[in-house]
């Protein structure tokens, strides 16, 4: 994991940039139909969400980004096209912009070949704020400060002052504070290991995370409220739990596949074996989320017998349960037959 130094930003309200936006009015009609879009398909049901995705411009928080190119390698290997917004090619500026306002995740920084950050499908972030059920007063912790956008959305929601973003790249978090900035937003932007959280600013309602985790952090529980919900990828899924006390926390995946780049420091998780299976339930979804919670714990053929003798259940059929120094994921029931250790357990 990371370094235990912090730096943090916060405080009020304001606005900096180099001029006036010249991408403001076209940027607007490109954000009301890309907030008509998410609508139309089922998200933004919270109006406030919804005034939320109609005012925050995301084309601040994405000044470039890689666009896929000759596939090949592995992680950022084959973004190789950069649009920016300050390219001489008009027509490419347009792309750019018109990128910005896809319902499309964004890959804004890569290192090395690898994708180590970006901007989440805002479709899919709409889904995750909404499930979060913020109510006005709460104090957030986001893990995975990404570009800014996301802390953006929910200080607009909730107020500069109630948000605390972390990340572990210093070149992430100081993207995010410029961003933030000027888009005339000031929540707090921590730079140290998400795994930890934020101690000082606790204690939090709510937690999100926008970076996959192969088990619940101990540190998140800690510093929650009782009742706090928590929500985070894991196995290819959305997990959101309530938290029953520093040591006790426990819900449901969402129905809503996700794939998210892994909590910096945590490893790159390994393929999942699929030795043995035919190539048919690799089509399916729900068999290779099963395929993912079970890794390590049943062989593919064990996964694909009980998928089958199960009724090919949802992600909705699955939970996780944390207790103590304990934390498992289960199908329909945490005390019954079909349960999987996560983390430690697990290897």
């Amino acid at each position: 994991m990371g370094g235990a130094g912090v730096t943090e930003t916060g405080g009020g309200r304001g606005c900096t940039g180099d001029g006036p936006d010249p991408y403001a009015e076209a940027a607007a009609v490109a954000r009301a139909g890309l907030v008509r879009e998410i609508t139309a398909g089922g998200g933004l049901t919270d109006p406030r969400w919804r005034g939320a995705f109609e005012a925050v411009p995301r084309h601040l928080f994405v000044p470039y980004y890689y666009e896929a190119g000759v596939a090949g390698g592995k992680g950022g290997a084959g973004l190789t096209t950069r649009l920016w917004r300050d390219d001489r090619n008009p027509l490419r500026r347009a792309r750019w912009l018109a990128g910005a306002y896809a319902d499309a995740p964004l890959a804004t920084r890569v290192r090395d070949g690898e994708l180590i950050s970006s901007s989440s499908q805002p479709s899919l972030m709409a889904r995750m704020l909404e499930a979060l059920r913020v109510r006005d007063g709460d104090r957030v912790l986001e893990i995975g400060a990404g570009s800014g956008y996301n802390a953006a959305l929910l200080a607009h929601r909730l107020g500069d002052g109630r948000v605390t973003t972390v990340d572990l790249d210093p070149e992430i978090t100081e993207a995010a504070r410029r961003h933030l900035a000027a888009a005339g937003f000031r929540p707090a932007v921590v730079t140290g290991d998400g795994a930890r959280g934020c101690l000082a600013r606790a204690p939090y309602d709510r937690i999100i995370a926008t970076c996959a985790v192969p088990s619940v952090p101990p540190a998140w529980l800690e510093q929650c409220r009782p009742g706090a919900l928590m929500l985070m990828p894991l196995a290819t899924g959305l997990v959101l739990l309530r938290v029953r006390g520093a040591r006790h926390a426990e819900g449901r995946f969402l129905t809503t596949p996700a794939y998210f780049v892994p909590l910096r420091g945590s490893g790159t998780p390994g393929p999942v074996s699929a030795h043995g299976l035919p190539s048919w339930p690799l089509l399916d979804e729900s068999f290779r989320f099963l395929l993912h919670v079970a890794a390590g714990r049943l062989e593919p053929v064990e996964v694909l017998a009980l998928w089958e003798h199960e009724g090919r259940p949802g992600r909705e059929r699955y939970g996780v349960t944390v207790r103590g120094e304990r934390q498992w994921a289960w199908l329909d029931d945490a005390e019954g037959p079909y349960a999987w250790p996560l983390g430690a357990e697990r290897t």
